[in-house]
């Protein structure tokens, strides 16, 4: 027998929500709402580790392709680190896990810098050659 979960989980997560909103703890499906809830705590991972890749990719780019720097790079560096630091504003626990997500950004960063140029990413350091003050705060000048 399938559930309104399985069936249609827009309705589901209503559902939930009045029974939240009403107090009627008995009616909620707690297995998969507190599946739902941890997912949640997931995605704001991964949105981390996703602008990280982005802005460590274009710095991969601005350090090792120094002829090839552009405004645009500039703002696409600019425009990470502010959504960042929104992320880690709005979610400060995740500060914590800002190290890994580094790591593991990296890794993923280096194959977008192997698609979007001529650099071989083999070539590249392949541990996090940056600090934290030069990911997030060092300045760019062209």
């Amino acid at each position: 027998m399938s559930t309104l979960y399985e069936t249609d989980f827009y309705a589901w997560t209503q559902q939930q929500a009045t029974y939240l909103r009403q107090g009627k703890f008995e009616l909620l499906d707690l297995e998969n709402l507190s599946e739902e809830i941890a997912s949640l705590g997931r995605q704001e991972k991964r949105e981390l580790r996703s602008r990280l890749e982005v802005l460590l990719a274009h710095l991969i780019k601005w350090y090792y392709q120094p002829e090839q720097r552009s405004k645009s790079w500039i703002y696409t560096i600019r425009e990470q680190r502010r959504r960042i630091e929104r992320h880690l504003k709005e979610n400060p626990s995740l500060k914590s896990y800002l190290p890994e997500a580094i790591c593991l950004s990296y890794e993923t960063a280096l194959d977008l810098v192997g698609q979007e140029t001529p650099l071989d990413p083999e070539t590249l350091p392949q541990t996090c050659p940056f600090s934290e003050a030069q990911i997030f705060e060092e300045p760019f000048h062209l």
